[in-house]
């Protein structure tokens, strides 16, 4: 039997643990190839091991997305090797500190928004090409209810998330009359690093998987999914449009 996302060529970035992890092993199971970009070796290696354990493939790419040069590298090497992209996720991501606004130095700040926000937006420059050279390119990014909610004492985690929803809004527009479907998604309290470092007090048994959540995206990056400038709420079941403040 053909797998549904046989021969197709899917990014996944943070994908070394956590949702991206999951999500690129979810895919190679639906049949695509992975191109992994993460900055740790040890947990891409990892990855490349469960994916080849169910006959998957993988292209594993160290990568700090900080590396703006290194992103345009990769870019090049896709469009040299396959001539096209068909599936971004947008997963990598920094929580960042836990403190009042006023508490926090301008670099710290910085380096936040360089993950979640300026290192997406070079993505979408160097990866938009190829992307439009598949017959259906999908993009997925990783967001947080902390971007609409704004939530106290993680200020730089959650601008960054509403930067980067508005970005990612504002290409599925732009995007709207091609073959590109772009959206978001909120996968919301998931058993990873991240959230244990938010709350250390939490039981992690309380919490759904990241091989759960995975479940939800692979559909979003397959060629019969129709909508772009969504937003995915995964604790809900819920595919949102957005709308202006009432």
């Amino acid at each position: 039997m053909t797998k549904p996302l046989a021969d197709r060529i899917a990014l996944v970035t943070g994908a070394s643990r956590g949702i991206g992890y999951a999500t690129a092993i979810a895919l190679a199971k639906a049949g695509a190839h992975i191109v992994a970009a993460a900055r740790t070796q040890g947990g891409l290696e990892e990855l490349d091991d469960e994916i080849r354990k169910d006959g998957g493939s993988a292209t594993l790419v160290p990568l700090n997305l900080t590396d703006s040069d290194g992103i345009a590298r990769l870019g090049a090497g896709l469009h040299e090797r396959y001539g096209k992209l068909d599936i971004l996720v947008g997963n990598a991501g920094v929580l960042g500190p836990s403190s009042p606004v006023g508490h926090i130095e301008l670099k710290t700040f910085n380096d936040v928004m360089a993950v979640n926000v300026s290192a997406n937006f070079q993505l979408i420059r160097c990866m938009e090409p190829l992307l439009k050279q598949s017959d259906a390119g999908r993009a997925v990014f990783i967001t947080s209810g902390a971007a609409n909610k704004a939530t106290a004492y993680v200020s730089p985690y959650a601008a960054s998330k509403a930067a980067l929803e508005t970005l990612a809004r504002a290409w599925a527009q732009e995007t709207a009359n091609t073959k590109l479907r772009i959206n978001l998604f909120n996968p919301g309290p998931i058993r990873t690093r991240m959230r244990a470092t938010l709350m250390p007090g939490e039981d992690p048994a309380t919490l759904d998987t990241p091989e759960q959540v995975a479940a939800f995206i692979v559909p979003m990056c397959a060629p019969d999914w129709t909508e772009t400038g969504k937003f995915y709420d995964y604790k809900t079941r819920s595919l949102m449009s957005f709308r202006a403040p009432a």
